[in-house]
Formats: structure tokens, C-alpha cells, sequence
């Protein structure tokens, strides 16, 4: 059975301060005391009007979806045209600038109880939901401990963007310098030369990052410095079916591996590295867990 997302709820449990249950309406029903028989009729119409008007509310009650993740999932849903397309700059414009002003209650997390210097992840697993996804597009979250790591890992024919919802992140990112480059002769198995684009510290509230498939840093590692949580938008979703799945890399200096002729100058050499396709590390794998937050209605607004 999957985790609920309000599990993740516990003032003083293993998230603590984490409030993410969706809200809802609560209906109070009074008790009506009968003295006497002639009452009954009174009551029995009093009672009916009460149930035709409970009838209304219900019928009138729509789920309560904040305006920044509806305006979220439509951008996805005009941004992402399927597998093989990379969106245009001013739908990817678009869909940036809503991330940018997105807050960590948009998507049900309540800064009046958060406090992520105080949170407790049990196993100091790193967390994941979807929140929903087709075969274009998905909104996902992940939670990461402090110290927690996703590591090195690439986007097949992807377009990412990353917003940094709360925490301290260190993040680093490499794309290949030639995507369609044959292997060397004289490199180690499994080594091909990446290119560094981003390798700093990121501190919530921050711009969106967007990677594309071959460009942005495309192949990237967050390290969670203190209790984090990343809403991502991505395009198309992984899928093993259609080839897109995802692969995982350690990374080495650039002057680790080198036949004596430099591809790159002496003062350029900080800003690539080789990196070696792995197996997922067992001590990294990602917990998934049920989506409890507020829901995206499949609609325009």
C-alpha cells in the first residue's frame, strides 16, 4: 500500500512541520430535542430543508486548487507537445516564469509549520510524488534530507526545469561535448567527456533552472545542505518503453584520464570532466510515495 502524503505530517515525527493535507469543508450537524409528539412534523420539514440545502453545498463545492498550480499545469499541458520536441522559447518563457513565483504553499506545504532546520527524515531516504503526469509532461516534488543526494544522473531527450522551493542545495551539472561523439580508442570503457555548467550553491527563494536535452546540464546532482524540497516540470516523463530511461554517472577530474594530447587548454581544464556511466547506488534510491496535496483540476482556468 502507498505512503499517503499526509504521512509525511508530524510535528515531532519523521518529517516534522510538514503540513500538505488538502484543504476541505467541515459540516456541523446540530441535535434537534423532541418534547413532545406534535414537534415531529416540525422536525421532519426542518430536517428535510437542512438536507436539500447539504444537497447544494455539495453540488456547488468545487476542490479548492491554488491559482499558481492550475496556471502551472495548463503552461505544461501548451508547453510540452510529446517525445522528440523541445518546447519554444516563449512557452519555456512562459512556463519559467510562473515556477519563479511559485511558493511552497502552491503545492501544499505550509510555512507556518515548516521549519526545515528542524525536520527528521527517517533512513535519510530522499522522497518523491506526482503530483501528475501524462505522456507529455509531469509535475513532480522531490524531499531531501540534509546531506541527502540524488546523484549524477541525465535526461534522455528531456526538457527540465527546477525550481528550489526551500532549502540550501548544492548543485552540479555537466552536458556531453559531443552527444554523437564515437568512443575513443585509448579512453576507459564507459568514459566520455562532459562539459561543466553549474557547480554552486542554490538558496531558496531562486530563479528556475531549465535544462534542455543536450544543453543546460542536462546531466545533474543535487546535494541537499540543509532539508530541501524541488518541484520539477518535466518533458516527456522518463519511460523505459520509449527509451528514455534514466542512466547514472560518477564523474573524474579531467586530468585523470588523458593520452597526453589536450583536447582542451591548460586554463579550460577545470571546466570538464570525464564521466563514467554506473549502476543506481543502492544507498541512493528514492522513496516514492502517493501525492496528497492539493490536486490539478484537467481543465483551462
Amino acid at each position: 500500500m502507498p505512503v499517503r502524503f499526509s504521512k509525511l505530517i508530524d510535528m515531532k515525527g519523521e518529517i516534522s512541520g510538514v503540513s500538505v493535507e488538502p484543504e476541505a469543508s467541515l459540516v456541523k450537524q446540530g441535535k434537534i430535542r423532541v418534547g413532545h409528539a406534535k414537534n415531529v412534523g416540525r422536525v421532519r420539514k426542518i430536517i428535510s430543508k437542512k438536507k436539500k440545502s447539504y444537497r447544494g453545498i455539495i453540488k456547488r463545492a468545487i476542490p479548492r486548487v491554488p491559482k499558481a498550480l492550475q496556471e502551472l499545469f495548463v503552461s505544461g499541458r501548451e508547453t510540452f507537445k510529446g517525445p522528440g520536441t523541445v518546447p519554444l522559447p516563449e512557452d519555456v518563457h512562459k512556463l519559467r516564469d510562473i515556477l519563479d513565483k511559485m511558493q511552497p504553499e502552491d503545492v501544499g506545504l505550509d510555512l507556518r509549520f515548516f521549519n526545515p532546520e528542524n525536520m527528521i527524515f527517517e533512513n535519510a531516504r530522499v522522497i518523491s510524488t506526482t503530483i501528475y503526469e501524462c505522456k507529455n509532461f509531469s509535475l513532480c516534488i522531490f524531499f531531501l534530507p540534509a546531506n541527502g543526494v540524488i546523484p549524477l544522473h541525465n535526461h534522455p531527450g528531456m526538457t527540465v526545469f527546477s525550481k528550489l522551493l526551500v532549502g540550501k542545495m548544492h548543485i552540479k551539472s555537466y552536458d556531453w561535448v559531443d552527444p554523437e561523439a564515437p568512443k575513443n580508442p585509448w579512453q576507459p570503457s564507459q568514459l566520455r567527456l562532459a562539459r561543466l555548467k553549474a557547480n554552486r550553491v542554490f538558496t531558496a527563494p531562486c530563479d528556475t533552472s531549465v535544462l534542455y536535452p543536450t544543453t543546460g546540464g542536462n546531466i545533474h546532482e543535487f546535494t541537499a545542505i540543509t532539508p530541501s524540497v524541488v518541484l520539477d516540470v518535466l518533458g516527456p516523463p522518463y519511460s523505459q518503453e520509449d527509451g528514455r530511461d534514466c542512466s547514472y554517472y560518477k564523474d573524474h577530474p579531467y586530468t585523470a584520464f588523458s593520452n597526453g594530447e589536450s583536447e582542451v587548454g591548460e586554463d579550460e581544464k577545470d571546466g570538464y570532466g570525464w564521466l563514467e556511466e554506473i549502476e543506481m547506488p543502492k544507498n541512493s534510491q528514492i522513496q516514492f510515495i502517493e501525492y496528497g496535496g492539493p490536486p490539478v483540476i484537467d481543465t483551462d482556468l
